[in-house]
């Protein structure tokens, strides 16, 4: 099965090389009307005591990455086609399927806003990859880390998202890792507040993969818009349960993971096989979470759209809104 971390580095080498054509620091309120600046501690996150707000559905665009990457759909049909096809009024973008548009990142911006805008879609976050450590050991390599992340935090302001989702990897000890970690979350995060964003971080390998972990770099870097995006599915040597629960206290988005399912008698969609979905959107829940749950789909024995299908199913089911 193809991961998200192991495609990326193969798939958009040359794009990579292409996007070294953009220059400077553009500013999409110079030129253009953007979207209201976004708060970089979104209303509605935790709910009031007693109050039950059901979730709104958003559409992981590494779910279509086999069609993406096939040249069957065009990365910018993205919000059209998550509203059509699907009935989800809320999109999470993959940045390295942008990367070789961002020579002109200010009409990428305002098409995407377009295609939003006419298919009332709501652009929750960017999910990055590929711009470097976070946590790299070496100083200069992880400014220069910092600043690649720049670029996306402008598109993301530009199209009305509330945060970029980065990764939290380093090199060291357990201990050595996170405090490098936090200093390069901590320095990202101040940038991104100029930008109304928060950087979230998802359970995504290594060390972070951790919850308890994780939860304790986030502690550390102490900003109210550096926090989490729980991954159902991203634990590989720690309790999955436990690692949700260890990252909603800072949770400001959820990837429902989903890989396969059964269906009932009557061919309805009953489970996820590998991932018990009522006890994870009960964390969810208990944590007094309002916000977007991202469909992540990245099974392989349905197809994408059969998959991002029965993963929004399951989650209607469970009292979630498309």
């Amino acid at each position: 099965m193809t991961t998200r971390r192991a495609w990326i580095g193969g798939a958009f080498t040359a794009a990579a090389a292409s996007a070294k054509a953009f220059a400077g620091r553009w500013n999409p309120l110079q030129e253009a009307t953007p979207a209201a600046t976004p708060s970089a501690t979104p209303v509605g996150e935790r709910a009031a005591p007693g109050a039950v707000t059901p979730h709104r559905i958003s559409l992981a665009q590494w779910s279509l990455h086999r069609a993406i990457a096939g040249g069957t759909i065009d990365p910018v049909e993205f919000p059209t086609i998550a509203k059509r096809d699907y009935g989800i009024s809320g999109v999470e973008y993959v940045n390295s399927f942008y990367k070789s548009r961002m020579g002109d990142a200010k009409g990428l911006a305002a098409e995407l806003k377009r295609r939003s805008s006419d298919s009332g879609v709501t652009s929750v976050l960017i999910m990055c990859d590929g711009e470097g450590d976070l946590g790299a050991p070496d100083t200069a390599a992880r400014a220069q880390a910092v600043e690649n992340h720049v670029k996306w935090l402008e598109l993301a302001q530009a199209l009305g998202c509330h945060s970029i989702r980065v990764n939290a990897r380093s090199d060291g000890s357990r201990e050595e890792q996170a405090k490098l970690a936090a200093e390069g979350l901590r320095s990202l995060s101040e940038r991104a507040a100029s930008f109304g964003q928060n950087v979230i971080v998802e359970n995504h390998g290594g060390l972070s993969s951790h919850g308890d972990w994780l939860a304790g770099v986030i502690r550390s870097v102490g900003l109210p818009n550096c926090g989490t995006l729980p991954d159902f599915g991203n634990f590989y040597e720690y309790d999955r349960y436990q690692g949700v629960r260890d990252l909603m206290p800072f949770a400001k988005g959820v990837s429902a993971k989903s890989y396969d399912f059964s269906v009932d008698a009557g061919g309805a969609v009953a489970a996820e096989t590998k991932i018990d979905f009522t006890q994870m959107l009960s964390i969810v829940r208990g944590a007094k979470y309002t916000g977007w749950i991202g469909i992540e789909y990245e099974g392989n024995r349905m197809s994408e759209p059969d998959g991002i299908k029965a993963t929004r199913d399951l989650l209607v089911r469970l009292g979630c809104v498309a």
